[in-house]
């Protein structure tokens, strides 16, 4: 009912009328009996006719009633007068925000001062467990002494059922009408501010108020809603798939609530932002920089950005005496480069130079990203701004290897546990963007795909960011075995590749150009390897541990000028190609001192023995670029796979005489070396028909070698059945991933051997490796990443049956040993557990695993980097080479890289 001024409500006074909507009407009132001026909100016909909607209400208005805080507007009660039910309100003097933005965009700075008190508002009410539900700028009153206060806390809950409608979407109706029903849920909130759950009429939690703040703040800088249409459908469905529109951000609007907006504003629930108080800090933080700049729009001079990290080198006073005047002069003349050597700030060291740079920074060269492992773990990814002392680590990274920065720089994609993986730097936890069984490099495109090589031979694939399974992108090109280190050119336009025609030595690569979405590849250079285009104009790339860079014609793609020297001694690895540098879109760029290792047979290391109690002595002194050891059946000899920087070669070493024979004697490359039962053959993978098939030969070097299999996807044994009869190999298909696999054998020695079709034994969405054989030939051990990340299993052969899962804290390289009932494994910080196990009819007990022995092994190369000797008290490890006295803990810096770039290498971009 409406009521006309001079009205009275029980002992209130009916001043003047004050708004209404969805919620019922509001009045301007004086409580004749207290002499204060209130709201009073007359409720809806239908909701006061309902017994039950009443009662519940009314008990939700108590919890509401205890909310005591200067930035919520308070409720007094809850009366009843002529019939009509009506809260008593506290009135608050002032403008409503939805007015406020009406009349034009806040500037930063002011609508800051608002979202804090905002937050705050929030904060207070979620820690009593009370949830807005329906945040929006016609609920934020601005008193005129400067304060906020939200309006109507809490009610959307109370009220809890259809109303009225209304065509406008800045103020739709709290309760929508039945048509907006979605399956068993109702929608409720403004249709422009209402979260994705909201609007799929699912429960919702906090973090409902988390994205209205977000709306709301988005609408206070802009002057536009985050997400607008023409009607409370085409709203809804903006809410459900688009993102607001980020460019229509002031310039001056800091990073923080950059950030800040993103993660509130985030659809996928658990990723977004579930915390009042950490948005109120975020603002603070924004608010004590403008402070501390003058205003919000002035950015942190590069000059306090890169002290931090000279504070920890030599060069701090030059530093600042040269980067002074940067402000004022750069427009006016090129800048001289400036080196600043500095520490990781994490006591770790960085991770193996062979699987892609393991620091790079983000396209806006804020953000140092690294990939460190401490001497108590795995691998795992840290980020530090350059503005700061010390490096945050991002759960869940484990294993991480080859990151790149998305576009816009809020994420960083990585390779994990044979996935392709992607995690925010606002916080979170790691996101699979899809299976892979491991990979060379990948690139994020500004429209929202991933390019990436994978490990095995073929072309690129790409697979949207957001998920799904990835399609073939590129073919391999005439003498190419791979492609590796992508990069999607600037336009979308083309892709910039490494295409190797050898495994073992990337300076003998090329970089090609694949023009998008077709055309004839283009080689552009020879003789390189990991090939960056720069946006000075340039290609940089490296050939034996020296950067190079060369002008690049961008709309030609074609190289423009001379190749240059721009950088001796960055570390990088000649085997697969990559280098330890990356570079940001501003002109700095990192990188770690070293050399190219693997271009001979010295960049080794040489062979150890371990036994039970952690002692160490020499197994081969001769250091080498080994990997994959597998000991003979009688424990004589030990074969292995070596590279001598041309190829990779299988070989077999006889440690009582100290001697070595090579056993593969092609131009092909040989690898992953297994013993028959017998010890008189060994299998191995080639490629020496341009595919990664089975051969084996016999161990002692004579007659032919014999081709097993003819699959198209890349192969690799693992393991014999004892009876001699059946091998256990893996097979990787590069959309799919890496399943078990068995061939049977016919025939003998005598007669010949004649290999049978192989057979699958274990297919699945996820990964699987390593299939091992226990010594009774009735189980058979492996990995798998069902959970994530990699765990030893162990199921019955030849089955039917279930698993039982081994490993504890992550596993790889299963290995039974031949004397004692255990299952050792090597975990991802380089230990080796073992498992004791009892078997009872077709029961497998594992007991909990326990380390084998004290002390880490060197991380090795190929797929195994240990093997168990057959007396069970010994394994053959690579050496844990861990620099002496120190850590791998320091990088270099150089800023104003551009301009020298320009300098020395003129190109005609500008």
């Amino acid at each position: 009912m409406s009521l006309a001024a001079g009205g009275r409500l029980g002992p209130y006074e009916i001043l003047s009328p004050l708004g209404a909507g969805g919620m019922g009407e509001v009045y301007r009132a004086r409580d004749t009996k207290l002499g204060r001026d209130v709201a009073l909100k007359l409720l809806p016909e239908s909701f006061t006719h309902d017994p039950e909607r009443l009662a519940r209400f009314r008990r939700e208005a108590q919890v509401l009633a205890a909310l005591n805080h200067p930035h919520i507007g308070a409720i007094y009660g809850l009366d009843e007068a002529h019939g009509s039910q009506f809260l008593v309100l506290e009135l608050v003097d002032g403008e409503s925000l939805d007015r406020r933005i009406a009349r034009g965009r806040i500037p930063v700075d002011e609508a800051l001062g608002i979202a804090k008190q905002i937050a705050e508002a929030l904060e207070a009410a979620h820690e009593k467990g009370i949830i807005h539900r329906d945040l929006k700028p016609a609920n934020v009153a601005l008193t005129k002494d400067g304060h906020v206060k939200v309006l109507d806390f809490g009610l959307a809950k109370a009220t809890d059922a259809a109303g009225a409608t209304s065509i406008d979407l800045a103020n739709s109706p709290t309760i929508t009408s039945p048509a907006m029903l979605t399956g068993a849920g109702m929608i409720l909130g403004t249709a422009a501010y209402m979260s994705p759950e909201q609007a799929k009429g699912r429960p919702v939690d906090k973090r409902a108020d988390l994205w209205a703040f977000g709306a709301v703040l988005y609408e206070m800088v802009t002057g536009q809603r985050a997400f607008r249409g023409d009607g409370v459908s085409d709203t809804i469905a903006h809410v459900l798939m688009e993102q607001p529109d980020w460019n229509a951000l002031p310039v001056t609007t800091p990073v923080p609530i950059r950030r800040l907006l993103r993660r509130c504003l985030e659809k996928d629930l658990t990723r977004r932002l579930d915390s009042a108080a950490a948005a109120r800090l975020d603002v603070e933080e924004a608010r004590t920089a403008a402070g501390e700049n003058g205003a919000v729009t002035r950015q942190r001079p590069r000059w306090r950005r890169v002290m931090p990290w000279a504070v920890m080198g030599t060069l701090a006073l030059s530093l600042l005496l040269v980067l002074s005047p940067w402000r004022l002069w750069r427009r006016a003349a090129p800048l001289a480069p400036v080196r600043v050597n500095a520490v990781l700030g994490v006591d770790a060291s960085l991770a193996s130079i062979d699987r892609g740079s393991a620091a790079i920074l983000s396209p806006n060269g804020q953000i140092f990203a690294f990939v460190a492992q401490r001497r108590s773990g795995a691998p795992s990814l840290y980020v530090r701004r350059l503005d700061q002392l010390e490096a945050t680590p991002l759960a869940g990274t484990d294993g991480a290897h080859s990151p790149f920065f998305s576009p816009d720089g809020e994420w960083i994609a990585f390779f994990a546990d044979a996935k392709l993986k992607k995690i925010a730097l606002s916080g979170g936890a790691p996101v699979t963007v899809c299976d892979t069984p491991d990979a060379k490099g990948g690139a994020w495109t500004a429209d929202g795909w991933i390019v990436f090589a994978p490990f095995v031979s073929g072309g690129l694939l790409r697979v949207s960011s957001t998920g799904g399974t990835p399609a073939p992108l590129t073919t391999l090109g005439d003498g190419e075995l791979n492609e590796a280190w992508p990069q999607v050119l600037p336009g979308g336009t083309a892709v910039l590749y490494t295409g190797t025609s050898s495994r073992t030595n990337s300076d003998d690569a090329t970089l090609v150009v694949q023009p998008l979405p077709a055309g004839p590849r283009k080689i552009i250079l020879r003789g390189g390897s990991n090939g960056r285009y720069l946006s000075s104009g340039h290609i940089v790339y490296v050939h034996g541990g020296t950067l190079f860079a060369v002008p690049f014609d961008l709309e030609r793609l074609e190289v423009s000028g001379p190749p240059v020297i721009m950088l001796d001694g960055v570390a990088s690895n000649t085997n697969g190609g990559s280098a330890q540098f990356g570079a940001s879109e501003t002109g700095t760029v990192v990188y770690q001192i070293g050399s190219s290792n693997g271009a001979t047979a010295a960049a080794g290391a040489p062979i150890e023995w371990m036994d039970r109690a952690g002692r160490r002595m020499p197994l081969r002194t001769t250091p080498a670029n080994w990997g994959n050891p597998h000991f003979s059946p009688d424990g004589t000899r030990l074969a292995v796979e070596i590279n001598d920087g041309k190829q990779q070669d299988v070989w077999v070493y006889e440690w009582a005489h100290d001697r070595s024979s090579r056993l593969t004697l092609d131009a092909a490359q040989n690898q992953k070396p297994v013993w028959t039962p017998d010890g008189r053959r060994i299998v191995f993978w080639s490629n020496r028909d341009n595919v990664q098939n089975l051969y084996w030969q016999r161990a002692d070097g004579t007659g032919d070698v014999q081709r097993l299999t003819h699959g198209q996807y890349p192969q690799s044994a693992a393991s014999w059945h004892p009876s001699g009869k059946i091998l256990a190999f893996q097979e990787t298909r590069p959309q799919s991933g890496a399943d078990l696999m068995l061939l049977t054998l016919d025939g003998d020695e005598a007669t010949g051997w004649s290999p049978g079709t192989p057979t699958v034994f274990l297919s699945s969405p996820a990964i699987e490796r390593e299939p091992m054989f226990s010594p009774d030939g009735q189980w058979l051990a492996y990995q798998a990443n069902d959970t994530g990340r990699f765990e030893v299993y162990v199921r019955p052969f030849p089955g039917p049956g279930g698993k039982w899962l081994i490993s504890t804290a992550g596993g790889t390289t299963p290995t039974w040993s031949r004397t004692h009932r255990e299952l050792v494994y090597r975990t991802p910080d380089n230990q080796i557990m073992a498992s004791a196990y009892t078997v009872s009819g077709d029961t497998f007990r594992a007991e909990k695993p326990q380390l084998w022995a004290e002390g880490r092994i060197g991380p090795g190369t190929g797929q195994r980097s240990f093997d168990l000797h057959p007396d069970g008290q010994r394994v053959a490890v690579a050496p844990d080479l861990a620099p002496a006295g120190g850590q791998q803990d320091r990088v270099v810096f150089i800023f104003n890289f551009f301009d020298e770039l320009r300098r020395i290498a003129p190109t005609s971009k500008r």
